[in-house]
């Protein structure tokens, strides 16, 4: 298996980065996940969006050449040569360089793709529901760097090492002020009433790519949705809570601790809005 360090070609398991990497030392660095079907990439402008978007937040010296058209043929060409275009994540990582922490040698962005075949190009529901619950050993800042796919990823790592001790599916990560703004790998929605919640960008939360297609798409078809603060009770009186990122789509959830949801009406969104084959 290949992969694409900074437009070459390398074998997976070939060591290309030295122990002063900041991305390595600091976490100093950002990413996408992206999903390849038919040698397309779904929602290519969100995510290159957010990507530049954060970039220029993380103050990276962006080279005329670095542009979404490039980065796009270098990710269908890796997906190519891994004989992955049928269906693929794709992960593409930008980090700075050599350096120690106030001695950067340069803010030139340095980067990775990795593509990783997937064994469906369609989306589907969850048959079985989602067991989550909150994780409570760490809390998420609310500030500009909340939004963004960011290398500093202990917390949700350490909420993946508590769910998979626990036979949870997913954590709910908890912000500064207690409220919950996503899971380890997903943004939240929930339904109370036939409205649909989700938290606000303020409070903390990755600014998901399906989360912005689903708030532009969702009120097309007839639905209600709100960017709000959501407690940990909001949750508990919710009639049907759903996960979504941009691999998997949406997925329900079943139970929250002891409290069971429904999903009649999750399926009905995603019916409507992700089961279609013009959506991207």
């Amino acid at each position: 298996m290949y992969i694409n360090f900074n437009g070459s070609y390398i074998y997976s398991d070939e060591p290309f980065i030295n122990a002063d990497n900041r991305g390595f030392r600091y976490g100093d660095g950002l990413f996408e996940t992206i999903k390849i079907a038919d040698n397309k990439i779904h929602l290519a402008q969100y995510h290159f969006e957010r990507l530049f978007s954060s970039m220029q937040i993380f103050q990276f010296d962006v080279p005329d050449f670095f542009m979404a058209e490039n980065l796009s043929e270098q990710i269908l060409l890796l997906c190519k040569k891994n004989g992955h275009q049928d269906s693929a994540r794709a992960r593409l990582v930008i980090f700075r360089g050599n350096g120690k922490l106030f001695d950067a040698e340069n803010n030139s962005p340095n980067y990775i793709i990795q593509t990783e075949e997937l064994p469906a190009k369609k989306f589907s529901l969850n048959e079985n529901g989602f067991r989550v619950d909150v994780f409570v050993d760490g809390k998420k800042s609310c500030d500009q760097f909340s939004n963004i796919k960011s290398n500093n990823f202990l917390i949700y790592a350490m909420a993946a090492i508590h769910a998979k001790k626990n036979k949870l599916d997913d954590c709910f990560i908890l912000n500064s002020h207690d409220r919950i703004c996503e899971s380890v790998i997903a943004n939240i929605f929930c339904i109370k009433d036939k409205i649909i919640y989700t938290p606000a960008l303020s409070e903390g939360c990755v600014a998901g790519v399906m989360r912005r297609f689903l708030l532009e798409k969702i009120s097309e078809v007839g639905f209600f949705v709100e960017e709000s603060n959501l407690s940990i009770e909001n949750i508990k009186e919710a009639d049907e809570i759903f996960l979504t990122n941009s691999i998997s789509g949406i997925r329900w959830v079943k139970q929250f601790g002891e409290i069971e949801y429904n999903n009649s009406l999750t399926t009905e969104i995603f019916k409507e809005v992700l089961n279609s084959s013009d959506w991207v």
